[in-house]
């Protein structure tokens, strides 16, 4: 007898046998005893890498993998339609990941849970807790377009994959950690406003690959104030360790964070505080190609801070809103409804002004999208509430509540001779449930795929609110 009877197995662990029937489009694969039948153009659906590409290539012969098949069906369903058959409800996701990692489409089950434009504003509820370990609550958080969320508390970097089911923590030289960027699924970029650098993580093994930092003119310590990206650049606001000198440093993503560029590089003279106020938020508007940087500080005369629009070719501001009476807490930029937005420190209103004629004289003012009759009283209403936009939704954290902006087109609405509304509407609801609603202070606002990320303040978790009506 040789020494292998019976068909010869292939490398990825499926196997062959003979057949007289032979039709040119369909195939039939037998998984684990079970018997099914597709077409080569449903798997050649899963992309040309997948082991559903080299069954689609089987001539007169009928494959065989030894596999789940009640399994193999849903992920054959998933090929056949786009998303999961209720029936999956059944099933445990880590099985469906790992069996769909062995056929090699587990990017199409991600985008069939996770896509983001299954996100629905209006049917958001609290679906679920991630725990985090020790004692301190999340001081940042950032997620990717897969709904996968990377969280830190205290020293530490707890992430989430995008089924919210495996949980890995690593650690790291911060005392506390302040601004956190994925910037792949295993890489991130992490800060703190008192240690020195920007470091580039690897996630998986838990060591930093690279230290950014900026050599400012006394040679000090340069600290972390905010990150954004684009798709080619990586943006951070340095701080010096004496706070008296700033700046936003452009690097290459895609070419080992080499600096490119260096831009609102400011520096204290005397007893102007205003001519240094570093950026704590920066955000890339694509639709402009600008990047917004905005910060404040509070002073003798209240609440100072400056929104300004950079133009990374010409290293140039196009565009700078100074903020004195009602400044802002948090400030955001809807690329979907090209309006700016901001929650006010004093009056806890939410304002907006339009960007479709940006730099234009009119768009110097704000308009108010709340009580615009609300006194400006001093007690700081508008503290610690972040607003955030995602779509054609504005989401602005109330205390332990979430107030959701849309716009609303009417008859009334008067379009300008190019086709503009002049006269733009918004309208606010509350979001969730009762019982969803309240508690301690919401911290942080964040989106990823179909889901909402919310952290509140001395608690040591993270909600996940998905759409009531969607989910697996």
């Amino acid at each position: 007898m040789p020494p292998f009877a019976g068909p010869k197995p292939y490398s990825d662990g499926f196997y062959e046998k003979s057949t007289r029937d032979s039709i040119s489009n369909v195939i039939t694969i037998d998984v684990g005893g079970q018997i099914f039948q597709t077409t080569r153009q449903t798997l050649a659906l899963a992309g040309s890498k997948s082991l559903f590409s080299k069954l689609s290539n089987s001539v007169n012969t009928i494959p065989f993998i030894d596999r789940d098949p009640e399994i193999f069906s849903i992920l054959l369903s998933l090929l056949r339609i786009g998303n999961l058959p209720s029936k999956a409800k059944a099933f445990d996701i880590q099985d469906l990941i790992f069996e769909s990692r062995f056929y090699g489409i587990e990017n199409l089950l991600i985008n069939s849970q996770s896509n983001p434009s299954q996100f629905e504003a209006f049917n958001l509820e609290k679906s679920t807790v991630l725990p985090l370990n020790g004692r301190d609550s999340p001081s940042t958080i950032s997620t990717t377009p897969y709904g996968s969320v990377h969280v830190a508390h205290g020293c530490k970097i707890t992430s989430f994959d995008w089924s919210l089911q495996r949980k890995s923590t690593i650690l790291t030289q911060f005392t506390a950690i302040d601004s956190l960027l994925a910037l792949s699924p295993k890489t991130i970029a992490a800060g703190a406003t008192d240690f020195s650098g920007l470091q580039i993580i690897d996630l998986e093994n838990g060591f930093v690959k690279e230290t950014l930092n900026w050599e400012n003119v006394t040679k000090s310590s340069s600290t972390v104030q905010a990150i954004g990206s684009s798709n080619e650049h990586l943006f951070t606001s340095f701080e010096s360790g004496r706070r008296n000198s700033s700046c936003i440093m452009v690097y290459d993503i895609n070419d080992g964070f080499r600096p490119v560029k260096t831009i609102n590089h400011c520096e204290i003279f005397g007893a102007e505080l205003d001519s240094a106020i570093p950026a704590t938020k920066l955000q890339w508007i694509s639709s402009h190609n600008l990047l917004m940087a905005s910060g404040s500080h509070s002073g003798p005369s209240g609440v100072l801070g400056n929104i300004k629009f950079w133009d990374l070719r010409s290293g140039n501001v196009v565009w700078e809103v100074k903020e004195k009476v009602d400044c802002f807490s948090d400030v955001t930029v809807s690329d979907n409804l090209s309006a700016l937005f901001k929650v006010g420190v004093n009056s806890g209103e939410v304002f907006f002004t339009d960007l479709r004629n940006i730099g234009a004289a009119e768009n110097s003012s704000w308009i108010c999208l709340g009580d615009g009759r609300k006194l400006i009283n001093g007690k700081k209403e508008g503290s610690g509430c972040n607003i955030e936009s995602h779509g054609n939704q504005v989401f602005c954290s109330k205390g332990g509540n979430i107030e959701l902006w849309s716009e609303v087109l009417t008859g009334s609405c008067i379009k300008d001779e190019d086709g503009k509304v002049e006269n733009r509407v918004f309208k606010k609801n509350f979001m969730g449930r009762a019982k969803d609603m309240g508690g301690s202070r919401i911290t942080h606002l964040a989106f990823g795929g179909n889901k909402m990320f919310i952290t509140r303040k001395d608690q040591q978790c993270v909600e996940v609110w998905q759409s009531s009506v969607r989910g697996f």
